[in-house]
């Protein structure tokens, strides 16, 4: 069962023994690596960026074409990298306020600065230990395994396996760091929505918020989370549909407690892709907002809870297709900023940081749901990658690019931490 829900406004600070049973010891580490997903930023980009995207998967070029529609119509240009650069910025810029002396390297998954390189110009640089920040907060094979399986395998092709150590910071999609926008965010779009009905004269009307979040395949649903070390079973089915809706309902108690605003809430997905017989998470989020209208719903409020920044996925999907369907319906409705480079969420940056240093150590793992502080070390075989075993970092059962043997059993627990300096 899930653990229960802390009171309206908590933040938790104390040990969780189920997640410390996953926590590595603070280390000395001599820069942090921002990992993102990457992006076109030109038209001759985009079919080699999507061919990064699709490797592996036989997609003839012409394919591809028919789906880069959305990266056409904004110039061939993605918005993530840009929103990378500015949250290196800002990150460096916070390191540097408290005194921090940590460089921050960036690397990405699917386009320039691509991940492999990134870490042999940090190697050549002098860099030993490095801690990774990834643009993705939630557990799932994409947001997390994925990213550990990059640093593996770049590590190993690299011969750099065993001179540079990779770890990386706990999934903080309960952080109040990530929350705190979402509040904001949340009571000024219910403010907004309300202020749009009042205006066409029907101040009561029915107002939704929809928690949007990236949908996945359901069999990498079931696997979030799912490990031969993890004891809890979530009732949602998942880790990744668990989190969000518990960091859902944070939002919601937090908005109506602060700001004395509410509204009946739900969990949608988006950007769906892949074969139409595999079935991925529903429901659509305009399969939602017309279900919805059906309803008698006048507003609605898109919180895009599971983004990080405004990509892709969020002004095509949301600010282009959801709101286009709640125009044609008649709604009144708005689109909730993402963190961004928001102060509160880059300030939580830093903390998590910090939770690993050994210098400027911050003890305290602060969580807004019961489900957390997660893990930093990964427990065997979680977030499955059904394609096949690759390489990891970060994990209670690998190897790579630790420079020590495969971290101690999930028995370790609170008596020093998992890991060596």
């Amino acid at each position: 069962m899930t653990q229960p829900e802390p009171a309206a406004g908590a933040v938790l600070t104390g040990i969780n023994p189920v997640t410390e049973a996953g926590r590595m010891a603070p280390k000395n580490y001599d820069g942090v690596l921002l990992a993102s997903f990457g992006g076109p930023e030109g038209q001759e980009d985009v079919i080699p960026f999507l061919r990064n995207v699709t490797r592996g998967r036989g997609i003839p070029d012409e394919r591809l074409e028919e789906v880069s529609h959305h990266y056409r119509a904004n110039g061939g240009i993605s918005p993530i990298n840009q929103q990378n650069r500015e949250l290196k910025a800002a990150i460096e810029a916070e390191l540097a306020a408290r005194g921090i002396e940590l460089p921050v390297l960036w690397g990405n998954r699917n386009w320039d600065p691509y991940i492999p390189q990134t870490l042999q110009d940090a190697y050549d640089a002098g860099h030993r230990k490095l801690l990774m920040v990834t643009t993705s907060a939630y557990s799932c094979y994409s947001s997390c395994r994925q990213y550990r399986e990059d640093i593996g395998i770049a590590l190993t092709e690299s011969g750099l396996d065993g001179r540079l150590e990779v770890d990386k910071v706990r999934q903080y999609f309960d952080h109040p760091g990530f929350v705190e926008p979402f509040i904001e965010g949340t009571a000024a779009g219910l403010a907004d929505v309300r202020a749009q009905l009042t205006a066409a004269g029907t101040p009561d009307a029915p107002v939704h918020i929809l928690f949007a979040t990236h949908s996945i395949p359901t069999r990498d649903a079931e696997a979030a989370g799912r490990s031969a070390d993890e004891p809890r079973e979530f009732d949602e089915g998942s880790a990744y549909v668990a989190q969000h809706l518990a960091t859902g309902a944070a939002v919601i108690s937090r908005v109506e407690a602060e700001s004395g605003l509410t509204a009946p809430w739900s969990l949608v997905y988006q950007s769906r892709s892949g074969a139409p017989h595999v079935p991925w998470l529903e429901p659509d989020i305009n399969d939602a907002i017309a279900d919805l209208a059906g309803q008698g719903v006048k507003g609605i409020v898109i919180v895009p809870l599971g983004f990080v920044s405004d990509h892709m996925e969020v002004v095509w999907d949301l600010d282009t297709e959801a709101l286009e369907t709640c125009r044609n319906l008649g709604l009144a409705a708005t689109r909730v900023p993402t963190p961004g480079t928001h102060r509160k969420f880059v300030n939580g940056l830093v903390d998590l940081i910090s939770e690993r240093t050994l210098a400027n150590n911050i003890g305290d793992r602060p969580a807004v749901t019961g489900l957390g502080p997660w893990y930093d070390v990964c427990r065997p075989g979680c977030c499955a990658n059904f394609r096949g075993e690759k390489p990891t970092i970060a994990g209670a059962d690998t190897t790579v690019g630790t420079g020590h043997d495969a971290y101690p059993a999930a028995s370790a627990g609170a008596a020093g931490g998992v890991g060596t300096q």
